[in-house]
């Protein structure tokens, strides 16, 4: 037994002895021997070079410095078991705290339909949200500073566990108007294609720094596809609003704009080469045990995908 451990033994004896009044109601309630106790006082007391109790035969009573002692001990032991039944009452009601890093997008379409359930189901986790670019988010992650992060999958990450939830497809989007007017400006003796009808468009992107104007770069690169206009906004919201409006050819996720392409609100643009569809989901480091809330959340997530 090391010294910080004996030490805490002896305090723990002293302060039975001390709420009880005699040594024998705290052999009892320790269940140890009575000149188990005894010793234990006489040590302590020899520890701190003082006289902690009065022995008498209806028991014992604190002196001067065995109240100031007690006064503290007390406090310690008082906050020790109030820390004791709030880790009960946490455990019991499932209390925990759970904090998460998303895009406006993601947070928007993917995230909230499964918060609405996990909270459900888990109403003491409470939950704070940080809205950031998927790159933001993984260094948050790296950083310790947010315990899980929903993100669209990406080829860098090797420090990173990741688990899917969905699968999104990114579309070209526009109205019929805009497509009527478009192709009244191409000349008679072009070939009328969907390639043609986007070379000449004003293509409305999300910004450079988000995840998923990156990846749609690398389709522009790879497909040779370029707009004789470009329109940079910061939320696929906008970019759905201002494609209603005729404004231009906006890239969405389309399961965004299911009910709009249903109502006929927007159409899609059929390219030669479809955008890869990609996966999205939690991302999390794995440094050890997992918090319980963590715990909770991909249990919950695994179940929801079976």
């Amino acid at each position: 037994m090391n010294s910080m451990e004996q030490n805490f033994n002896l305090y723990h004896i002293f302060y039975t002895v001390a709420r009880c009044k005699n040594i024998s109601g705290a052999a009892r309630e320790l269940y140890i021997s009575q000149p188990a106790i005894s010793k234990a006082i006489s040590k302590l007391e020899q520890n701190l070079n003082t006289t902690l109790f009065l022995r008498s035969s209806r028991g014992v009573k604190l002196t001067e410095t065995g109240e100031i002692l007690f006064k503290q001990v007390e406090s310690a032991f008082t906050a020790i078991s109030q820390g004791e039944e709030q880790l009960a009452r946490m455990q019991k009601l499932g209390i925990g705290h759970l904090s998460i890093g998303v895009s406006n997008t993601l947070c928007k379409y993917v995230l909230l339909p499964i918060l609405r359930d996990f909270v459900h189901e888990n109403p003491h986790i409470q939950i704070s949200i940080s809205c950031q670019s998927s790159n933001e988010t993984i260094e948050a992650l790296e950083n310790g500073t947010i315990d899980i992060g929903l993100i669209g999958a990406s080829e860098d990450m090797e420090k990173i566990e990741f688990l899917p939830v969905t699968e999104i497809q990114d579309i070209f989007v526009t109205t019929r108007t805009y497509l009527d007017n478009l192709k009244e400006r191409i000349p008679a003796s072009s070939h009328l294609s969907s390639r043609t009808v986007f070379a000449e468009s004003t293509l409305m992107l999300l910004n450079k720094e988000n995840m998923t104007r990156q990846y749609v770069d690398q389709y522009l690169s790879k497909e040779n596809l370029s707009a004789s206009q470009m329109i940079e906004v910061t939320s696929m919201d906008l970019l759905i609003e201002f494609a209603k409006i005729d404004l231009g050819i906006a890239c969405v996720i389309k399961d965004f704009v299911k009910d709009d392409l249903a109502s006929g609100r927007l159409v899609q643009l059929k390219m030669p080469v479809s955008i890869p569809k990609r996966q999205v989901g939690f991302a999390y480091i794995r440094t050890g045990s997992l918090s319980p809330s963590v715990q909770k959340f991909l249990d919950f997530l695994t179940v929801s995908e079976a």
